[in-house]
Formats: C-alpha cells, structure tokens, sequence
C-alpha cells in the first residue's frame, strides 16, 4: 500500500516496463566492468545474476534465463546499510525515554512517518537500516535490521529483529545534561543490567543440571518401583491381613517424590539481558566523554562473552588500544560539522581514520537521525580525512552487517545472499557517480 501512495506522490519510482516484464520469480542479469564483491575484492569485468530475490551466480559469461531483464553498469556493489538511524521508525517510539531491554524497535516501525526521507536514502544507496527506540533512553531494548523498499513485507523487510540491545551513557535526558557523577553512576547501572543478565544465565544453567538430575532420579525410581510392584503386592496384602487380624486400622506408606527443581523468576528485561551476557546479542552503548570510556571499558572487562559496540565516542582516540584489543567495533556519525549537544563537543571527522589505524574496527550512520540519504557523502568525508577507502566503503555495507549479526544475508556480493545491490556510473565513494539502479531482495526499486 505504502508503495501505491509513494508512486502515486512521485516519490517512488519503480519503472513500469520493467514490472510489466519482469514476472514474480524471475532473473535479472547484471553485467559490470567492475563487481566489488567485498570491499577489497573485486572482479573485472564480471556478471550478477538475481533470481528469486537471491544472488544465485557471480562470474562471467553468465546467461539470462528466459523471461528475465539484463542491465549493465560500470560499477556494482551491495546495497549500503546505515548502521544508526531512526529512519522509518514512530518518531514518538524513537524519542522514549521509558524503555526498557524487553522493548522491541518492530514494534514501532512506522514508513508512513517519512516517505520522502525513506525514498531519498533508497535513491542515494541506502537499501537497509538499524533502527532503535528509545534513542537517549539508559535501555532502548532491541534494535532492528529493516529494509527501506516499502513493498516488502514479513521477513523480507525484517532482515534480523534483534539486531542489538542497547544503552546511552551520558546524553541529556529530560531536558537535562549528565555530570560526571551521572555518567559514572549510568555506567554502573549498565553493568548493574549486565551482571544481573550473567547471574540469571548462571541460575538458569544450575536449574537446568538440577532439573536433569531430579528427571533421572524419577525415572530410576520409577524403574525400581516397577521391578519390585509384584513383591510390594504381595507385601501389601499381607499386611492389609494381619492388620484385619489384629483389628487394626491399615495404612498405606506413602511415597515421597524429591521435590521439583524451582526454575528462576521469568522476566523479560533480565532474560534480555542474559542475552547480552552471553554474547547472543551486541550491546550497543553511546558515550562520549573519555571518563564514560574509559569506566564503560573498566567495568565490562570482567564479562568475557560480551560483544559491544561504542556509538559516538567522541573521545575515543586515547582508548584505541583497548577497542582493537577487545575488537570493539566504534559507531561513529562523521558528520562535517559538530551535531547539537555538548557530548559532541571536540567531535572530529579524522577519529576513524586515527582509530582504524590502532586496528579498530569503524562503523558509520547518521547519528540515530532520519538523514540516512547522506551516508555515502560521510563515509566520503572520513575517506578525505584520511580514511583507507575499502575501510570505509566496508564501514557501511559488510563491516556493518557483521556487527549485527545479518553478513549472512547483506553486505556483501555473494552466492546466497540477499540481493541488495547497487549500480552505479562510478566508485561507489566518489560523490560525483549516480545510483543508477536499486536493487531491494531481488526488486528494482530505483532507476535513475
């Protein structure tokens, strides 16, 4: 329905001799002089072919199967995934400071919110974003993986539901900035939820190990109590006689079973939590400050299955070390000017070049914001304060699928994967080449 009202507007476009010729299921062959499979790995010249909203085939010479479209290109790479933003999200969802870890972002994706911004960032490359509620809350709970076609639905839109969970340490809630005490204190209530995730994890395994020893002893007994019925039968009967006998009143022994293993208390948010814990899900955490690093650092250091990502970290350069030690990867938002709010201030577009180059691994979005069309012009602008190219083409297409647990399906140009795709009349970095062609699990949905 989304799709109708967006074309009908003009915001959409999705060529009509293309849907008229392209049947449900069939192919589209992409030839390209240059197929970036990965960043970093490249094939020239080279073929894509889509089918089924799949990539079935990556090589040369391959044939277009009957009833399908081909289209040829310069450049081909996968569709680019901003890793931060809030785009198709309910803009009330978004603003709550009321979350908790149990919260879903699904929950509350809203395309109707933005269509203009939704088909801005498809036309400018943006095939796939994360999106998150409660964006300056403590917890904001789950985030999600979603795809901006507005025609998809189910689970091709949902690429993953629970994508992360996710915490803010230091932004201004309630209208009101965060002291140092504040900052400490938020980043001790984190790990607080961490610790309680791990103890939950921990009791849950100890009632699993009682419950299976309390099932054997049933069953033995059981097994002992069918082996001897005949000759407590016989027993029985025998005392139930002499008690007649004796005129006195019988009474059957009974049978005390081991009580039943008690399981832990069911709650949503710790259960969340024991995810996190157990490295299920990546925790991501926005701060800024050194001394909310260099605390956040200190604190989860004990939890050996975690697997967090630094959002923001504006000053993040002393603690590089640590980041690429612990392979931490840093969400970063290089916008060209600093972004509203004192946690930005000293916000410098070269920390993903000085960061990468300690080995961290960098990730961009926009910020938790509805600007995702400008995220190829930021991974640009780190590119031209001295970040490595391929690192930062990777910063918004695998690099972040990996981060968030959906490489298997996005961010790269691969056999299987879902076909997310991108063609363009140059690299996809350089900010003068065109989208030419969108490609959304196997849909066009631009063409320019």
């Amino acid at each position: 329905m989304l799709g109708l009202l967006l074309a009908a507007s003009g915001l959409f476009h999705a060529p009509s001799t293309f849907n008229d010729a392209l049947q449900e299921g069939a192919a589209l062959l992409i030839h390209a002089e240059r197929v970036i499979v990965k960043p970093g790995v490249e094939l020239s010249p080279a073929d894509v072919l889509v089918q089924n909203g799949m990539i079935v085939a990556v090589g040369t010479g391959l044939a277009l199967p009957e009833g399908g479209r081909e289209v040829s290109g310069k450049v081909v790479c996968a569709g680019f995934l901003d890793a931060w933003s809030s785009l198709g999200l309910d803009p009330t969802s978004a603003r709550d400071e009321g979350t908790s870890p149990s919260t879903r972002a699904s929950d509350a994706l809203d395309p109707f919110s933005a269509p203009h911004h939704l088909q801005n960032a498809l036309r400018a490359g943006v095939t796939s974003v994360r999106v998150q509620a409660g964006v300056t809350a403590l917890t904001g709970g789950y985030g999600s993986i979603v795809r901006l076609d507005p025609a998809l639905e189910g689970g091709d839109s949902l690429v993953l539901d629970d994508a992360n969970q996710a915490a803010t340490i230091g932004t201004p809630r309630g209208g009101r900035d965060r002291d140092i005490f504040d900052r400490v204190g938020e980043v001790e209530r984190v790990v607080g939820l961490i610790d309680g995730g791990r103890k939950y994890n921990e009791d849950l395994a100890e009632y699993r190990h009682e419950l299976e020893e309390w099932q054997k002893t049933i069953a033995d007994k059981e097994k002992e109590l069918e082996k001897d019925a005949k000759k407590k039968k016989k027993d029985r009967e025998k005392a139930v006689k002499e008690a007649e006998e004796k005129d006195k009143e019988f009474k059957d022994e009974k049978y005390k079973e081991d009580k039943r293993p008690k399981a832990p208390k069911e709650d949503p948010d710790v259960e969340a939590m024991a995810r996190v814990a157990e490295g299920l899900v990546p925790l991501v955490v926005e701060a800024h400050r050194h001394e909310e690093i260099r605390s956040l650092l200190e604190h989860t250091a004990p939890f050996g299955g975690l697997r967090l990502v630094l959002a923001g970290a504006t000053e993040s350069r002393d603690h590089a070390k640590a980041l690429a030690a612990r392979s931490i990867p840093v969400l970063l938002w290089p916008k060209p000017s600093a972004p509203a709010g004192d946690e930005w201030d000293g916000h410098d577009i070269a920390l993903a070049s000085a960061l990468a180059e300690e080995g961290v691994s960098v990730i961009f979005g926009s910020g938790g914001s509805d600007t995702s069309r400008e995220l190829r012009l930021l991974a640009a602008l780190a590119v031209s304060r001295g970040l490595d190219r391929d690192i930062a083409l990777n910063a918004i297409t695998l690099g972040a699928a990996q981060a968030f647990d959906v490489a298997d399906r996005i961010g790269s140009i691969e056999r299987g994967k879902d076909a997310d795709l991108l063609v363009l009349d140059g690299d996809p970095l350089d900010t003068t080449a065109r989208v030419h062609l969108v490609v959304s699990k196997g849909r066009v949905v631009v063409e320019q």
